[in-house]
């Protein structure tokens, strides 16, 4: 069996992490940079940062951001942000991210993804797929635009079409439990679950170890966490002692 990994997540604006609610009433958080460094010394299996402020700006992810958090690390580092070309993916590989996810981009051209996969492998082709739950129903728009556009595309349909398009792994982010501390969606991981077999990173919600295991259950190979890292509600190393006393087995 593989081991279940925990992945600090940092939303970087203006060259510093922040973390709000859904998406919205940012606040600081930190220095990338140090935070980044912090996290790999708690025992991080992998960093994510994403450039949240990129494509509304219209630009790339800073790269300089990026190159000064991979001096920090020797983690495996996912990069997300205004990635529309593979002209931004080469940059980005060339900073020192291991992988790449697209969101907004590869909805609005769904063949970015083909060609990521061909010409930079599917294991530095994520996809990053952020949705939010539609009212009375088991079933979830995926929205873009730092969850400010909802597409009317089926969120399982279109996880499905991304591994078939060459995505080696799926950042799924609930709009709905984003920051709240209320826990993963467990029925949005499982419904994507049921559709893919490429690993799912569980984003949005988490407050304790309790919600971590519940992601893991309902088929997350990975769990994202930030607000309760960020802000010292515990630390990835308590995580991890909790999750291996409740049997899943993590990275040490």
């Amino acid at each position: 069996m593989l081991t279940k990994r925990l992945i600090p997540c940092l939303d970087v604006r203006d060259g510093r992490v922040v973390k709000g609610v859904q998406f919205q009433s940012l606040r600081d958080a930190g220095d990338p940079r140090e935070l980044a460094a912090a996290y790999e010394a708690q025992g991080a299996d992998e960093l994510v940062m994403l450039d949240i402020s990129a494509t509304a700006e219209g630009r790339a992810a800073c790269l300089d951001t990026v190159a000064s958090i991979r001096a920090e690390l020797s983690i495996p580092l996912c990069v997300g942000g205004g990635v529309r070309a593979a002209s931004d993916v080469a940059a980005l590989l060339e900073r020192g991210a291991d992988k790449v996810a697209s969101n907004s981009a590869a909805v609005r051209q769904p063949e970015l993804l083909d060609e990521f996969a061909a010409r930079f492998g599917s294991q530095c082709t994520v996809l990053a797929l952020d949705a939010a739950r539609i009212a009375d129903s088991e079933s979830w728009d995926v929205v873009i635009d730092s969850g400010n556009q909802a597409t009317g595309i089926d969120a399982a349909d279109w996880a499905a079409e991304a591994e078939s398009r060459g995505a080696g792994e799926i950042l799924l982010t609930s709009h709905d439990r984003d920051g709240t501390g209320e826990g993963y969606d467990l029925d949005l991981i499982q419904a994507i679950a049921s559709r893919v077999r490429i690993p799912i990173i569980a984003s949005g919600g988490a407050r304790n170890a309790r919600h971590l295991q519940q992601a893991f259950s309902a088929g997350a190979d990975a769990v994202l966490a930030a607000s309760i890292l960020h802000y010292k509600t515990t630390t990835l190393a308590a995580l991890k002692a909790d999750l291996a006393k409740a049997g899943i087995e993590v990275r040490t």
